[in-house]
């Protein structure tokens, strides 16, 4: 699945760069784009389709970000949202129990009463974007020191989004991008009252399970349909997308509107090393080791294994997209691409003293502080940056802790997710009411405290203050069992007050406060000494490039916020020369089915499959340019209608986290027609239908 996120394509292949190809940029249905500079010109010239200003405002405005590291859109003017199962699992598990197994048997409120709201989810639409960098930079100059410079515009950021939700009400943030070569303000409408209205089985939803995952033919529905309300009543909205009569085509132009996560097309050489030498091989480690842990957990036991299969699915999927990163990282031709792209343009900036001067050390100064992250990075991702991966208990503990001292102090100073921006959606989740499973803890937290035993070594101070002499289990099973953090009016308690906290005998505020002062200490480390380095030195390398370079880098990496891609509906060949057809079909889902999970094909597709068109498009894909956070991205054709939805990409296109190619890499998406006949000849689903405007006559 796409969705890696918060947690998930990183600069271009230079081919354009290298002058390998002429008009190569042209040719390549490459970038994700902001929509205040989408190449509207580049696809007249391409596709001979006008992309106007109103077409761009329309997906703008009808698509959405679901905040818990997805995207969708609306499909109805009374506030029907479409999007992907995977995106919508984290509320359809906290909507199951041992006798309701919504996850398992799928769930359709045939009335609007029966819409069941989840208990944690926001849903953002972007209203609009400015450009704010000169406030953000006004008062850094050449003298100030970098760690200075770094918290001095993370202030102004914090106070340009106070201002703007005290003036509006939105959701304000304000986003960097081009690695802090541009700041834009971002104005949200937030909706925070979301309901489920229909999901098929996970069995569909996710059918080939972790070995089809990332892969190509496919054969899933992965989709879901939510409600936005508004004061009780469904939303009201005047942008949504329609749903196309014909369907999706083969070789038309489609567009993809989206929240792609995090990529790093524009990083330099010394960090793409970093990933591949360090950082992703210490990810992929413990990544394997939790999923372990969690089949473990599960094996044997139908309802800790329910309980456990959203968290599971989550970090196998996780796991899946950093192995083809690295694998990105690790091919030869590509990383020797990446040098010489460097080296070329170096080498352009040395014709010039002054330039040459300035970018020497930029670069010396870049390719340092990575260096020096080598020797403490173990350190502050396993206890700062992903300390609560998989634990909901330890991150609510952490967000509590945090919140009763963060908020105490002016706005400014605060670490970022605690600023008066970001409460309102902190709270939602920090106070949410979805049942929480202690044995699951246990197993998660017990897998961690070995995993910090065995990578920092059981004399770390703080690994020793965790276990006091314990085994990794009897640590686990004594903090959480301890803990009353399973009541929301504890959290409220607690959280009200730093003293309360610190005399807190809870379990996981205990464990929290332990791993606080390392944590923090770690962090500020990484801020000073490596944020404030790298991304001014990233931000103006960034600069330089698109004025030497020219329109080929126009476009800023990922960033988790709205973004447009567009591509063209086409196959490929496999590494064997073979071509791999654009669709696959409905009768294939039958044809792969093997009776065996993960290939179960559902008792309800079973019952329907003489009913069905074999012939129908299931799945398809795209060269449409898209990562970890755009899945559940409409996609629309140049009528603005709704061909399907994008719910993966091919593990070819993993390296597109580094160096876009469209020559095998390509986005997987879920075809239009193949809902609309599950939803009449499966599910019966006659209202969601009449709704989207596919009633059966």
């Amino acid at each position: 699945m796409v969705r890696t996120l918060r947690f998930h394509k990183n600069w271009v292949l230079p081919l354009a760069v290298l002058g390998l190809a002429a008009g190569f940029a042209l040719r390549a249905d490459e970038g994700m784009w902001l929509f205040s500079s989408f190449p509207s010109d580049r696809i007249g010239q391409k596709y001979g389709f006008s992309v106007q200003p109103s077409f761009l405002k329309h997906m703008q405005l009808s698509a959405v970000r679901f905040n818990n590291g997805g995207t969708g859109s609306f499909v109805s003017k009374d506030g029907l949202l479409f999007t992907n199962h995977h995106v919508g699992a984290d509320c359809i598990q906290k909507l199951s129990g041992p006798n309701n197994d919504l996850m398992g048997k799928g769930f359709y409120a045939a009335r609007q009463a029966d819409e069941k709201p989840c208990p944690d989810l926001e849903v953002n639409t972007l209203l609009s974007t400015e450009d704010v960098t000169a406030r953000v930079t006004a008062k850094v100059t050449r003298q100030t020191e970098a760690a200075e410079a770094n918290r001095i515009r993370k202030a102004a950021m914090s106070e340009i989004e106070k201002e703007c939700v005290s003036k509006t009400g939105n959701r304000c943030e304000v986003v960097t991008l081009f690695s802090g070569g541009q700041f834009h303000l971002y104005q949200y409408k937030k909706y925070t009252d979301v309901r489920l209205v229909f999901a098929p089985e996970f069995g569909i939803a996710f059918f080939g399970g972790d070995p089809d995952n990332f892969t190509y033919p496919r054969y899933a529905l992965d989709i879901a349909f939510f409600r936005a309300y508004e004061n009780g009543k469904p939303a009201q909205v005047s942008n949504f997308f329609r749903w196309s009569k014909q369907g999706v085509q083969d070789k038309e132009l489609v567009f993809v509107p989206g929240n792609p996560g995090t990529t790093g097309r524009l990083a330099t050489v010394a960090e793409l090393e970093f990933y591949g030498e360090l950082s992703y091989p210490l990810i992929i480690r413990r990544l394997e080791s939790l999923v372990a842990a969690l089949e473990a957990y599960g094996k044997g036991d139908a309802e800790k294994r329910r309980a456990a299969q959203e968290n599971l699915f989550s970090q196998q999927n996780s796991l899946k997209a950093y192995r083809g990163f690295l694998r990105g990282l690790k091919d030869a031709q590509l990383m020797k691409a990446k040098r010489e792209s460097e080296r070329d343009f170096r080498e352009r900036l040395s014709k010039d003293p002054a330039l040459n001067s300035k970018f020497a050390v930029l670069y010396d100064n870049v390719a340092n502080a990575w260096a020096e992250l080598k020797g403490y990075y173990d350190s502050y991702w396993l206890l700062e940056r992903a300390a609560t991966r998989g634990s909901t208990l330890l991150e609510i503990a952490r967000d509590i802790v945090r919140y009763s001292t963060e908020t105490k102090k002016p706005n400014s100073e605060r670490l970022r997710e605690y600023t008066e921006s970001a409460l309102p959606s902190l709270e939602q989740t920090m106070y949410s009411t979805a049942p929480l499973d202690p044995g699951m803890e246990i197993a998660v937290l017990a897998d961690y405290f070995a995993f910090l035993k065995q990578t920092l070594g059981a004399k770390e101070e703080t690994v020793e203050r965790i276990l006091q002499g314990r085994t990794p289990e009897q640590a686990a099973r004594a903090y959480v069992s301890s803990s009353k953090l399973t009541s929301v009016e504890e959290r409220k308690r607690l959280a009200a007050s730093a003293e309360a906290v610190k005399a807190s005998e809870d379990g996981m505020i205990k464990l929290a406060l332990l791993l606080e002062p390392r944590a923090r200490q770690l962090r500020r480390l990484y801020e000073d000494r490596v944020e404030a380095v790298t991304n001014p030195a990233a931000a103006e390398i960034a600069q330089a490039r698109l004025k030497l370079l020219g329109a080929t880098s126009e476009y800023p990496d990922a960033t988790f916020t709205l973004r447009l891609a567009y591509g063209q509906v086409r196959g490929y060949e496999n590494d064997q020369g073979k071509p791999v057809p654009y669709a696959t079909r409905i009768g294939g889902l039958f044809e792969r089915g093997a009776g065996k999970d993960p290939y179960i094909v559902p008792e309800s597709w079973l019952k329907a499959k003489e009913k069905l068109n074999p012939n129908i498009p299931f799945d398809f894909v795209s060269t449409a340019d898209t990562h970890g956070g755009n899945s559940g991205s409409a996609t629309v054709n140049t009528r603005g209608e709704i061909v399907g939805i994008l719910f993966d990409g091919n593990i070819e296109g993993l390296p597109n986290r580094f160096f876009y190619s469209e020559t095998q890499a390509r986005s997987v998406h879920v075809a239009s027609q193949a809902i609309v006949e599950a939803l009449d000849k499966v599910y019966r689903a006659d209202r969601l239908l009449g709704e989207i405007g596919m009633a059966k006559r």
